[in-house]
């Protein structure tokens, strides 16, 4: 068996204690504290680990290391593949209309949260912010303003690309909460990751100059 580096025994140390001092990393381990430190340090800025500080009525407070969801996410889990085969077993057990009436369901919960953020915003506030959000719920959006005032959304990663890939009707539900958002403008995806695309790449046109064209 391939012996554990120092960082993969951390984490796994971490992994089963919900949170530990340095005093009791140390009972672990033979190399220096100063050593232990340094990849703790390292875990850090990796984002895989996190550090708390506890105040004590007497002296200088004291703190405990604990994984991050990150952290957690390096170690085997089925966050992947369940959802999938959850919906599987629902399409099994109560038709594909279901499936989609669930996943629609899903689509208009995700487009009230985002209407009640753009509320009153102009179309090009409405863009950043509709990336501000999608960007803290996972997703990684880039934004690119052509010179007429119509814009590109690049989505890097969809996190619920494995679901998206199984049931095409998640992207079309994207299509439709889109076109709900900006219901002024013409929405209209240009490459899509379900369909072998490494980016999703949406052209939102922008309504003043649609409607002077249209003039």
């Amino acid at each position: 068996m391939k012996k554990k580096t120092t960082k993969e025994k951390l984490l796994m140390i971490l992994k089963k204690n919900k949170a530990i001092t340095i005093d009791g990393l140390m009972d672990f381990f033979t190399i220096s504290e100063p050593a232990i430190r340094k990849h703790l340090h390292e875990l850090e800025k990796q984002k895989l680990i996190k550090r708390k500080a506890h105040k004590q009525e007497i002296g200088r407070p004291y703190y405990t290391y604990e994984l991050t969801d990150k952290g957690h996410g390096i170690f085997p889990n089925q966050y992947e593949q369940l959802p999938v085969e959850l919906l599987e077993d629902l399409e099994e057990l109560h038709g594909p209309e279901t499936v989609k009436q669930l996943l629609f369901k899903r689509m208009e919960r995700e487009e009230a949260k985002l209407l009640a953020e753009l509320d009153g915003k102009d179309f090009d506030e409405k863009v950043n912010t509709l990336v501000e959000v999608q960007n803290q719920a996972g997703y990684m959006l880039e934004v690119e303003r052509t010179p007429e005032g119509d814009y590109f959304l690049i989505n890097y990663n969809c996190p619920i690309a494995n679901i998206a890939r199984h049931y095409r009707q998640v992207c079309k539900n994207e299509k439709i909460m889109y076109n709900h958002i900006f219901e002024h403008s013409q929405v209209k995806p240009e490459a899509l990751i379900t369909g072998g695309a490494h980016v999703c790449r949406w052209l939102i046109k922008n309504p003043a100059v649609d409607s002077g064209q249209h003039s």
